[in-house]
């Protein structure tokens, strides 16, 4: 079982610096041995949040050797054909180094209604958009006729460089989430988890994808893991703090789960806790303060990369 270490971007963690902070820290990413290099998406927000699609196209311009992915994408808030397209582009130009990531978005109602669509639809939206997405990629003329969208014959090109197409990961941990990847997904990339709720998932995805005649690979379970290294666990706890405050998940006590926060070893302790659950695929996001990310990158590259490097 081979275990990948991304990081990951929540929001603009660089402060009041421009894009140069991003590049030299995606350059010293591209130079070590992270796997990927991910980006959350919020369309609508008062603070500063890269468009991932249009970010990582110039992410994938600056490198050569890293994945790029989206952790996650709203998917019902775009439209499938154009969506389809642009990460077809980009998985052709970065050579095949595109992991779409996808969920259904946040529970802002604000949120869909500025892009358009009904929060009540984002379920059946997403459904028929991964369905579409999926066909146009094979780069044939599909046509498709659901309850929110309308293809008649319909080709796009380039298409995707891998002749499997790009693996399309789902996010969310509920019921109707993994049902959603057991029947059309190719992975599952968690948040907000607990190792347990792993091990539970994983076997909802794998009984529930026989039924529909299909298989989810073993190594494509992934976790979204909140990171900050210190010397000690309380001061990176002290570090790691002011930059929690905004998950309000933390205020539901009704669902817990594991930050990789601490020493090397309590930062190694929680990955291998996932990996007993299942799990191989991880998303790292620095939690720290703006001024402190390249020192958390590298060590998160020389102290916990190099325990699950082959």
């Amino acid at each position: 079982m081979s275990v990948r270490i991304g990081i990951g971007m929540f929001g603009w963690p660089f402060g009041p610096s421009g894009p140069e902070m991003l590049w030299d820290w995606v350059d010293q990413a591209e130079s070590s041995d992270v796997d990927s290099v991910w980006l959350t998406d919020r369309i609508v927000s008062s603070k500063l949040n890269l468009e991932p699609i249009v970010a990582l196209s110039f992410i994938a311009a600056r490198t050569k050797r890293m994945l790029i992915g989206t952790s996650v994408l709203a998917l019902p808030l775009r439209n499938p054909t154009i969506l389809a397209k642009e990460l077809a582009t980009l998985d052709y130009l970065s050579d095949g180094r595109m992991l779409p990531a996808i969920g259904l978005g946040t529970e802002q109602e604000l949120e869909y209604e500025a892009c358009g669509v009904r929060r009540k639809d984002r379920a059946s939206r997403t459904d028929e958009m991964l369905i579409i997405m999926r066909k146009l990629w094979t780069g044939q003329h599909i046509s498709f006729n659901g309850e929110h969208f309308k293809l008649n014959r319909v080709c796009i090109k380039p298409t995707p460089v891998r002749p499997e197409l790009p693996p399309l990961w789902i996010g969310g941990r509920s019921s109707a989430a993994l049902r959603r990847v057991a029947k059309l997904g190719d992975g599952w990339l968690a948040s907000r988890v607990m190792p347990e709720d792993i091990v539970l998932g994983k076997k909802m995805i794998e009984e529930t994808a026989k039924t529909f005649g299909r298989t989810v690979d073993y190594d494509h379970y992934g976790v979204i893991l909140n990171c900050c290294l210190a010397d000690t666990r309380a001061d990176a706890i002290k570090l790691s703090k002011p930059y929690l405050i905004h998950d309000k998940a933390r205020t539901n006590l009704n669902t817990p789960f594991l930050d990789a926060i601490g020493t090397t070893d309590d930062v190694i302790d929680v990955i291998d806790k996932f990996v007993a659950a299942g799990a191989t695929k991880f998303v790292m996001r620095p939690t720290c303060p703006p001024d402190r990310m390249f020192e958390q990158l590298s060590l998160l590259t020389n102290r916990i990369i190099p325990n699950y490097h082959t």
